[in-house]
């Protein structure tokens, strides 16, 4: 277990394993320097963080809840066996669905395969106080058992979240809950209709991101998510703690930025969420930020509907000059970029980036989280307000210390000269390269007149991370960065390099299941970005067999670099063009498909080494400190509460649906 050290306390970054998963913590340093209000900002707004969570579940699969509630019920129940075979699986299996927000794989969407038994389940179950079941009114404990055991048992019954199978109809066959009755030909045409009607518009909505499509005797149908719609026991406090942390704000900016966001939850409407957008995207001024809300279409097939997120942070100050020299500089970036200057912005605008250290992480940011945030996504916001980047580092500080020793570069790379550069570069490059992706790559390039920002579809997550990997990956090597100060040397972006097209080539495949491919958008983009690099490089790339096993060489890191560049211009076009045809092409052959032999290898390799290949997070505990006037005087940070422990209790405190 790794242990640092601060304050004479010893802090446990590692935590928990299990499945293919393992907890982490992260540390909020730099908290205690923060004053009283900006340490009650971010109390309040972690309450407004966390009382989400509900809604994720939801949308990640109609039963979901119910299942939740379910197996938390025999989890507690004290008359339950806790020793048996039986509940061990079964305390796995709801431990992986806490992880996940529902019964799905939060990376390949896949149903989980629960190892314990129908009839052992069915068994505790009537064993149970009535009381304690997540019982509709009427339903007795049979029906609720009817229900959910084909859900839960059997793998054909909804058996993906997310499906994204070229031919497939994605909206039918995926057990996200955002559609309900309608076929992926209805939802489409629906929202073109939508556009169409809204063509001379120049500052669209995003249409679709919060409400969920429903068909039924009235017809086609949007039910909006709002304080008076659709999830409105949930967003109902979500709106209490953000009027609480407007009370609090740092500047008139920062509380008008909250005031339009509970505006937008309690009337739904997208055109406020557009003027939050812009309201959020221009304060720069406070220490405190948050996303809070429905952001990122990863989760539809559609690319459409938005999961629920929260995380509330803090700018990391020292981090933030790398990150703000990098965006000093984004005119410079974006004139010399390898891509067709028809596509790139003639005038960059309001491009931020920070460095943050988290404070609180929910919904979809919640246990697993990403390193690096680039918003808002509406593009013409983009062209015209600029953007706001974060890379989060104290996400990242304890990615590395957990991963301090584990034997898994000395496995995979191919020889001492290369480890040892990635030993010397790895993590400052790996840093940079997240800078690079989120602060300029998500916010370079721009749409021609006339392009919908929606027409790659179900392949536009998938290019856009492409986009800004390949942005990145170019502009590491260039000898404008070692001027900058950002990288020690000319040498160091080897280390990106070659950890990148490994993983990208044969290391990313421990997270896929044999028999698997690849679905989740952002492997799909490294896939696509090395295979394609491979096929095309002429050599430059090879798969070498070494006392056989399997390594990646690279033997001309220069020629790669142009490799990333004639990548990187196709991309950008692609998007630039909407060329929905291009894109399917690509992803179809680069990004899809695995190597059976290659996979059964590198999962043998890395069995042995006994690791994780998915990682995660606890949050850390807020408490409020109350003087003898009921005041608040000050906010504690615990980092006591274990896994368990934490996720029983924000189901009891936080569970509103």
């Amino acid at each position: 277990m790794m242990k640092y050290q601060n304050e004479g306390v010893h802090f446990d970054y590692v935590e928990e394993r299990f499945a293919d998963l393992q907890l982490l913590r992260y540390r909020l340093e730099g908290f205690e320097q923060l004053s009283l209000c900006q340490k009650e900002l971010v109390y309040y707004l972690s309450k407004a963080t966390l009382y989400g969570r509900d809604i994720t579940f939801d949308q990640f699969g109609k039963y979901n809840l119910r299942i939740r509630k379910l197996l938390e019920a025999v989890y507690t129940d004290s008359a339950v066996d806790h020793e048996t075979a039986d509940f061990k699986a079964m305390e796995i299996y709801l431990k992986r669905l806490w992880f996940s927000n529902g019964i799905y794989h939060h990376y390949g969407c896949d149903k989980f395969e629960p190892g314990f038994s129908q009839a052992w389940l069915k068994q505790v179950v009537s064993q149970i106080e009535v009381g304690r079941l997540p019982l509709k009114s009427d339903e007795s404990v049979s029906q609720l058992t009817e229900e959910l055991f084909p859900v839960i048992f059997d793998r054909t019954v909804l058996p993906k979240r997310v499906n994204k199978a070229d031919g497939d109809d994605l909206v039918v066959t995926s057990a996200c809950n955002f559609y309900d009755g309608v076929t992926q030909v209805e939802a489409e045409a629906y929202y073109q209709q939508k556009k169409d009607a809204a063509a001379d518009d120049k500052q669209p909505v995003s249409y679709g991101l919060n409400s969920t499509l429903v068909k039924d005797d009235a017809g086609i149908h949007e039910v909006v998510w709002s304080a008076e719609g659709r999830y409105a026991n949930a967003i109902r406090p979500i709106v209490y703690w953000l009027e609480k942390a407007k009370g609090v704000a740092e500047n008139e900016k920062q509380a008008r930025v909250i005031a339009l966001l509970i505006d937008y939850y309690k009337t739904g409407d997208l055109r406020v969420f557009n003027d939050y957008c812009i309201e959020w995207v221009g304060e720069h001024e406070g220490r405190i930020d948050f996303v809070n809300g429905f952001i990122e279409v990863y989760g539809d097939p559609l690319g459409l509907k938005g999961s629920w997120e929260g995380i509330v942070e803090y700018k990391d100050l020292e981090a933030t000059k790398r990150t703000q020299t990098i965006s000093q500089n984004a005119q410079w970036f974006e004139d010399h970029s390898p891509v067709d200057p028809r596509f790139r912005k003639p005038h960059v605008k309001g491009v931020t980036a920070n460095a943050i250290c988290a404070a609180m992480l929910g919904g979809d940011e919640y246990p697993s989280t990403a390193i690096g945030i680039n918003l808002p996504n509406a593009d013409w916001i983009r062209a015209e307000h600029g953007s706001k980047s974060i890379t989060i580092s104290n996400i990242t500080d304890a990615y590395n210390k957990a991963a301090h020793g584990s034997g898994f570069k000395e496995e995979f790379v191919i020889d001492e000269a290369t480890l040892d550069l990635i030993y010397k570069y790895g993590d400052v490059c790996d840093d940079l390269h997240t800078d690079l992706h989120e602060c300029l790559g998500h916010g370079s390039g721009q749409l021609l007149p006339g392009t919908d920002p929606d027409a790659l579809k179900a392949y536009g997550n998938t290019i856009e991370e492409a986009r800004a990997d390949l942005f990145g990956l170019y502009y590491i090597a260039d000898q404008k960065l070692v001027d900058l100060g950002l990288i020690p040397d000319a040498e160091a972006y080897k280390s990106q390099y070659y950890s990148y097209i490994m993983n990208g080539l044969m290391t990313q495949l421990i997270r896929i299941e044999p028999g698997r491919q690849i679905e989740e958008a952002h492997m799909r983009n490294r896939a696509l970005i090395a295979h394609w690099c491979y096929e095309q490089g002429g050599g430059i790339i090879t798969l070498e067999k070494r006392e056989g096993k399997t390594f990646v060489k690279i033997s001309d890191y220069e020629a790669l670099r142009g490799l990333f560049a004639r990548l990187l211009a196709e991309i950008q076009r692609i998007k630039s063009e909407g060329d929905y045809e291009a894109a399917r092409q690509l992803v179809e052959r680069y990004a899809i498909k695995v190597d059976a032999d290659l996979h059964q290898e590198v999962l043998a390799r890395y069995e042995k080494l006994n690791l994780a290949p998915y990682k995660g997070f606890i949050n850390p505990r807020l408490l409020p400190v109350y003087d003898k006037n009921g005041d608040i005087c000050d906010i504690q940070v615990d980092y006591s509460e274990g896994y368990v422990q934490q996720m029983l209790r924000y189901g009891q405190e936080y569970g509103t649906l």
